[in-house]
């Protein structure tokens, strides 16, 4: 049953950490800007828990504990590296740690180590019934709200990638059929056993026995062609015996086989390499992951993109670097099995972005494999300007432009010669305008409008002075790429499937924000106190009418919308008696 927690604990006489403290321990404790307050105020107290209310039944059932607890230990664990272990000795031993989660006294409980597993549970069976991921909404919520207070400009965005591998073991064809059958067998032994002859009976018994490590091992490679074979066979007989694939190792043992084998006259075929896809099963403990070859870097795993805001305030007008002290967030991070292109990150990111920031998104600066004729045509639509370092692929060797007339000009970059061009009329209405040319070879080439684009961002790029880009931009959101994968240097992650890596990366995302923040807080120091005030209570006081009634309500209410407990974090008390039209000062502020 869903209740809803407070957002910290009430402090004890007698078990509150600040009564048992003193000294220097005490000041730092108590200190607001350091990072253990800064992450209860500006995270964990922020958490709008109603958005976990699907999770639980509304009529029966034990009540939930603190979600704000247990999503501020999830962060923990990812920005510290901790194991579970170590992760609730944490929380039952060390009170900064306590402190972040709002366990302000030494006898308040943490919850079960069940419990904060079954959550994790919840959230992944949530996304694959509605395909909603909860950390990414409760993730959107704390840095929407953060950016309204912080007012963080959102006019330049930036964005990169990263590939990540996933948690499992590379096998090589044989051993991926090999362990698929394994697993599959297990589940479901005595159905199986009725489907086959006694030979694939013991087959299937080596299989279990042995490891395909060791079968490819002391097998050559006429061997293991017609180990794959006979294990096809086997795999086609047990897939014709079941009608209900509910089984998850049953799926992939149809989905590989479809992928490695075919079947030729009620004759099972080995397809040849050349057939078998990127986006094939990789391991039958993440199905989810794909394959792929990036420069140097091989990866079975996930592609993940990650947006931020990129204050023009950080820029000095010669692009160096500007020390003043602006704060950038990381806005959205998505995730996506390592096929996706880099360019179908785009629109999403920027959109998702918008709702974020405050003001209009109007530059995005990233590299050339976001560039695309649909991100184009949606950053003109939107009013967009796209910065990109360079384009992928080789430039080409005509230069292509438009005259007055509409008709295209040639030139052969190589030659300096100008080639006359004819437009071509397709018969077809929706088919875009072509023009065609005769080369040297006296064979024809033709050019659409999407390469007459693409020339001309070529010599936009070459034209753009980029040392803003290079210097600066583009080096600082490789650093935040660096920091999310910080725990793994191998680039390959503790989880398997692509929600728990969502999760993951969100988290992750957390942390990187919660660092930014406190380092914008302390670096301001007192006057960022003056600032808050200025900016949200003032006004508000203001604007109040002295016949509406009590001011203390409506500003409550005001943060309690925005998931903002200002008050608490500058450790005001405060006395609101009721507004009349004979009280100027119907608030008083005392430190």
């Amino acid at each position: 049953m869903y209740r809803r927690s407070s957002k910290s604990s009430q402090k004890d006489l007698f078990t509150s950490v600040d009564s048992l403290l003193q000294g220097k321990a005490l000041k730092e404790y108590m200190d607001p800007l350091k990072w253990h307050n800064q992450f209860r105020v500006q995270f964990t107290e922020r958490i709008n828990e109603d958005l976990f209310r699907p999770l639980f039944h509304e009529d029966f059932g034990a009540p939930n504990a603190s979600i704000r607890l247990l999503i501020g230990m999830m962060i923990l664990k990812e920005a510290q590296g901790w194991s579970d272990c170590q992760l609730f000795d944490q929380c039952k031993f060390n009170v900064i740690v306590r402190s972040v989660l709002g366990l302000l006294n030494l006898s308040d409980p943490i919850p079960a180590l069940s419990t904060y597993y079954l959550l994790r549970s919840r959230i992944v069976c949530h996304e694959n019934e509605t395909y909603e991921n909860l950390i990414e909404t409760v993730f959107a919520q704390v840095t929407k709200s953060q950016a309204i207070e912080f007012q963080v400009n959102g006019s330049k965005i930036r964005m990169d990638s990263k590939l990540i591998g996933s948690n499992i073991a590379w096998y090589s064809r044989y051993e991926l059929i090999h362990e698929t059958v394994r697993l599959a067998y297990l589940s479901a032994k005595s159905q199986i056993d009725r489907l086959l002859t006694e030979s694939q009976v013991s087959l299937l018994g080596r299989i279990v026995e042995e490891s395909g490590e060791k079968v490819t091992y002391r097998s050559a490679c006429s061997e293991l062609e017609t180990k794959l074979i006979q294990l096809g066979q086997v795999i086609y007989a047990i897939i014709n015996g079941f009608d209900d694939r509910s089984s998850t190792s049953l799926q992939t043992l149809h989905r590989v086989f479809s992928e490695h084998y075919k079947i030729v006259k009620d004759e099972v075929h080995v397809r040849p390499k050349q057939e078998i896809s990127a986006s094939s099963v990789q391991s039958p403990h993440d199905t989810d992951c794909q394959y792929r070859q990036k420069d140097d870097q091989k990866v079975k795993g996930y592609s993940i993109n990650v947006t931020e805001t990129c204050d023009p305030a950080c820029l000095s007008s010669d692009g160096s670097a500007n020390r003043t002290n602006t704060l950038n967030l990381v806005t959205n991070v998505l995730i996506d099995t390592a096929g996706a292109a880099d360019g179908d990150f785009f629109q999403t990111a920027v959109e998702v972005t918008k709702e974020i920031v405050t003001g209009k998104v109007e530059t995005v600066n990233a590299d050339g494999a976001y560039h695309s004729p649909e991100n184009q045509a949606y950053c003109k639509e939107n009013e967009i300007e796209l910065i990109v370092g360079a384009i992928q692929g080789k430039p080409s060797r005509y230069d292509l432009s438009l005259n007055e007339n509409g008709n295209l000009v040639v030139t052969d970059l190589k030659t300096n010669k100008l080639i006359d061009a004819r437009k071509i009329k397709s018969r077809k209405e929706d088919d875009d305008t072509k023009w065609a040319i005769l080369n040297e070879k006296n064979q024809y080439r033709y050019f659409t409008q999407k390469d007459i684009d693409t020339c001309l961002l070529r010599k936009q790029i070459t034209g753009r002075d980029v040392r803003p880009y290079v210097s600066t931009i583009r080096n600082n959101v490789e650093a935040t790429i660096f920091q999310l994968g910080y725990r793994y240097p191998n680039a390959k992650s503790r989880y398997r499937g692509l929600i728990k890596h969502k999760m993951w990366a969100n988290l992750r995302c957390f942390w990187i924000n919660i660092v930014r923040i406190t380092n914008y807080v302390a670096g301001n120091g007192p006057d960022y106190v003056k600032k808050l005030v200025n900016r949200w209570i003032l006004p508000r006081f203001a604007a109040i009418n002295g016949k509406t009634g009590v001011f203390l309500s409506r500003l409550l209410q005001f943060f309690e919308e925005l998931n903002c407990p200002l008050l608490l974090f500058l450790g005001w008390q405060t006395t609101l008696p009721v507004f009349n039209e004979k009280s100027a000062n119907g608030m008083l502020l005392k430190k």
